[in-house]
Formats: C-alpha cells, sequence, structure tokens
C-alpha cells in the first residue's frame, strides 16, 4: 500500500511540473489534461488504441521489473524488443504454418531472441564482470544495426525499401473480436498476450521456486550463495527472462500491429519506457499494469493535446521525466538510508 500512494504522490507532482512547463509555455494545462483523459477514455476507439499503445509498455516494464527484482538493471529492452521483432517477422514471412500455430512460433521465436540477447548480457556480468548497463547499452546498439542488416538481407520488401515484406496472415495478432468491441481500433491477442505475461510474471516471482532463488540474489547476493543458489546462473537466467518478456513486445507489434518491421534510425521507445513504467508500478504485477496503462494513455493522448490545446508532444514527454524523477528520488532516498543504517 505504501508503493500505492509514493507512485501516485509522484504522479501526481509530474502532473503538476507538467502543468508548470504549459503556463511557463502559454497553454492551459487545464484544457490540455482534459483533452487528454476526456477524449481518450470516452471513445471505444480511442480507448482501444489506447491498451494498443499500453500493450508493449506492459512488456517492457515486466522485462525491466524483472530483472530489478534480481538485483540487475536491464536497459537493453530496446534492443531485445527490437530483435524480437524481427525475429517474430521472419517466421511470420518466411514460414507457412496453420493460423494459431504459425502465430505461436513466431511469438516464441521474438521470446528466444530477446532471452538470448538478454542472457547474453548476463553471461558479461556473471563471468566477465562486465556491468549489465554499460553491456546493454552497446548491445542495443548492436541490435539495432544487425536487426536492419537482417531485414535488408533476407526480409526486404522490393518496393518499399525500408521495411520488410508484410507477414503472413496465419501468423498475425489480429483479433476482429477486439477490434469490434473497440470501434475497429488496432487492438489484438498482443494485449492479451501482454495480460498473461502480468500473470506469469506474478507467479513466478511470488509463487515459484525459481522467483524465490532470483529474488534472494537481489536482495542479497552473499546469502544466496550461502544458501546455495548459484549467482551467476541467476544473473544469466534472470537477464535471459527479461529478455524474453521485451522480445515478446516486438512480437505484439509486429505480428499485431504494423504487421511488417520497418528499417529504424533509432531503437523503439517503448524499450526505454519500460523502466518508467517499472517503476512507477513498484515491480509488482498490479502496479505494471496501471503504470502501463498510464503511460500509454499519455503516449497516445499526446495527439488529442496537441491537436485541442495546441501543446507540443514534447510536453508529454516531460510530464513523463518528472514522473520518473520523483520515483527515483524515492529510491535514491532508500538507498540514503539503508547506508547510514548500514554504517551505524
Amino acid at each position: 500500500m505504501r508503493e500505492f500512494f509514493v507512485s501516485l504522490i509522484a504522479l501526481f507532482l509530474g502532473l503538476l511540473v507538467g502543468a508548470a512547463v504549459m503556463l511557463f509555455g502559454g497553454y492551459n494545462p487545464l484544457e490540455a489534461y482534459r483533452a487528454l483523459f476526456w477524449s481518450v477514455l470516452t471513445s471505444p476507439y480511442q480507448l482501444g488504441e489506447m491498451l494498443r499503445e499500453s500493450t508493449p509498455l506492459l512488456l517492457t516494464g515486466i522485462s525491466v521489473a524483472l530483472a530489478y527484482r534480481a538485483g540487475l538493471f536491464n536497459i537493453g529492452a530496446a534492443g531485445q524488443m527490437y530483435l524480437g521483432g524481427v525475429a517474430a517477422a521472419w517466421v511470420g514471412i518466411a514460414w507457412e504454418l496453420p493460423p494459431v500455430l504459425h502465430a505461436g512460433l513466431a511469438v516464441t521465436a521474438a521470446a528466444l531472441a530477446g532471452a538470448l540477447w538478454g542472457a547474453l548480457a548476463g553471461y558479461l556480468k556473471a563471468w566477465r564482470g562486465v556491468h549489465e548497463v554499460i553491456s546493454t547499452i552497446m548491445l542495443n546498439w548492436t541490435a539495432l544495426y544487425l536487426g536492419n542488416g537482417l531485414i535488408r538481407a533476407y526480409l526486404l520488401d522490393p518496393n518499399q525499401r525500408q521495411r520488410s515484406r508484410f507477414v503472413a496472415a496465419s501468423a498475425t495478432l489480429d483479433s476482429p473480436t477486439l477490434a469490434s468491441l473497440f470501434g475497429q481500433a488496432r487492438l489484438g491477442y498482443g494485449f492479451v498476450l501482454a495480460l498473461l505475461a502480468l500473470v506469469v510474471y506474478a507467479v513466478l516471482l511470488e509463487r515459484h521456486t525459481l522467483g524465490f532463488a532470483l529474488r534472494a540474489s537481489g536482495l542479497s547476493p552473499g546469502a544466496a550463495r550461502y544458501a546455495g543458489i548459484p549467482p551467476g546462473r541467476s544473473i544469466v537466467l534472470a537477464m535471459g527472462l527479461a529478455g524474453a518478456f521485451a522480445g515478446v513486445a516486438g512480437a505484439t507489434e509486429v505480428l499485431g500491429v504494423f504487421h511488417y518491421m520497418g528499417i529504424a534510425a533509432a531503437l523503439p521507445n517503448a524499450g526505454f519506457d519500460g523502466i518508467a513504467v517499472a517503476l512507477l508500478g513498484g515491480n509488482t504485477a498490479p502496479g505494471i499494469l496501471l503504470a502501463g496503462l498510464f503511460f500509454g494513455l499519455l503516449n497516445y493522448g499526446a495527439g488529442s493535446m496537441q491537436f485541442v490545446a495546441g501543446v507540443p508532444l514534447e510536453a508529454v514527454r516531460i510530464v513523463v521525466a518528472a514522473v520518473l524523477l520523483f520515483v527515483a528520488v524515492r529510491y535514491v532516498f532508500e538507498r540514503w538510508v539503508g547506508v547510514r543504517r548500514s554504517a551505524e
């Protein structure tokens, strides 16, 4: 409950900072926030698109949170997500299978690609002593250029030189039922996958011995080693699982929204926004759900703020940054208190 109120206060302060910035820039914050919340939450289509926008955020939020609970900081969700998208596109384009099986294998390939990329950072940390923040940042750029090269070499659409061919219809995650419920929004089974991933995350971390081992390694590596939990294996496993969730995020975008993989100049923002989702959500499944939906609302509703109140899209990024800052202040304060208590 304390985590919830701390996150709520950080959220409120973030919105307050955003309002102050808008006032300073000559915009009406009340009109902007009204456009943000009212236009999205009162329209089935807009609500469906907001949920679609939240889908990769939920999965990358899980990715960051899982690593954090194991004592690691996964900056590499963006790269893992990008390679997951490439793997999903490859299976969706190059393979011919029945509908459900095809989509399932494409999602599995995305999870494996993300897991391998995350586990590589875990290996460098466990056996080479390379800090995961450094290695994941470097692996992010490697993933971007590796993915672009694979698309150009094997998947490129000859008529559209900046993207792959379309995936087969049997590999998509489209859901006509969900789309019709939300005014033909691009909401598909990817959102269902994200909700299932939250359940898996909660069960794994709170109810399973593997989750206990990962949490024990995160809380006290020395005590975990004394209890017979190999720290190196836990690090690789945690980063691999974190990468798998981020890889699935890439699959939901490719198979459920765009149906192709574009050659990108930068990594997907959802990979980095997952850090904010995990921190605001307190690294718990219910918290990640609420935080993912909120950031999905911010990202999607930014267009309404710009259209109705004339507020530039950058104002929303300021709100996100401010929320993240206030949440981070709490972690810094808790770490400072912990250091002082240890010293005493």
